[in-house]
């Protein structure tokens, strides 16, 4: 069996955030410039920390200002990587809030045609009439996932918390209804929801780039869930930026187990 083949350590990554408590959460774990720039709507922090020239975006909440800042970085700051990191609802019975999910399947699940008063999701970007049913989020790249699945084992210990590789699900709403939680688990494995990083894989996917995404559960997505997110959205968008210095010294060493 082969061994880990070397990568081209990734030099410039952007960092999307779309909360301010997220943003600040993961600039406390940075070397950046106490000053942002401002490009058009968008706040951008630059800076460098173990070898990398970052840019932290705030995207604000939701699919489009997601995707909007994902095409900022990538074009006018040529990032070649994309990290997510902040909060997301569980959707998985077994993790507990301050759990954290690695993205290794990710799916926009709010994109597809209705008919009789049921929406059936398909493959975001393309003509859903007529396209097959989307029943679970395609996976990620290989190189991807195993930086994830060396992530996982590098802040395992140390972070207090469950963490675990898996499927997050998008959509432009938070859910706050058990019903549909346990809906959306049946149907697409998935473990977490959250409003932006299926938005942000179509954009990196789109531009030939490699997309990170770290998620912190602040509430389980139920009835109660609108009050457990603001009480825990502090600790869980905490917890996601603890792991992202630890990935970027991963793609630092530029290792790739495909």
């Amino acid at each position: 069996m082969a061994g880990p083949r070397r990568r081209e350590p990734l030099v410039s990554i952007g960092i999307l955030c779309a909360t301010p408590e997220e943003l600040e959460a993961v600039r406390a774990q940075l070397h950046l410039d106490p000053e942002p720039e401002l490009h058009g709507p968008t706040r951008v922090w630059r800076g460098r920390h173990d070898g990398h020239d970052l840019v932290l975006a705030q995207t604000g909440i939701g699919k489009v200002n997601a995707a909007a800042a994902a095409t900022l970085l990538l074009s006018l700051f040529e990032v070649e990587a994309l990290i997510c990191s902040g909060v997301a609802g569980g959707l998985n019975p077994e993790l507990p809030v301050g759990a954290v999910v690695l993205a290794e399947r990710l799916a926009i699940h709010d994109f597809g045609v209705v008919t009789g008063g049921q929406l059936t999701a398909t493959a975001s970007g393309e003509i859903p009439i007529g396209a097959p049913e989307l029943s679970e989020a395609p996976p990620v790249q290989p190189h991807v996932r195993s930086a994830l699945e060396r992530l996982e084992d590098a802040v395992a210990e140390r972070l207090g918390h469950p963490i675990r590789r898996g499927a997050i699900v998008t959509a432009d709403y938070f859910l706050n209804c058990g019903e549909t939680r346990d809906a959306l688990r049946a149907r697409f494995a998935a473990d977490a929801i959250d409003m932006e990083s299926g938005a942000l894989r179509q954009v990196a996917d789109a531009w030939k780039r490699p997309l990170y995404v770290i998620r912190t559960l602040s509430d389980l997505a139920g009835e109660e869930s609108h009050v457990t997110y603001y009480e825990m959205e502090l600790m869980a968008a905490e917890n996601s930026a603890l792991c992202v210095p630890a990935l970027l010294a991963i793609l630092k060493a530029g290792v790739d187990a495909g």
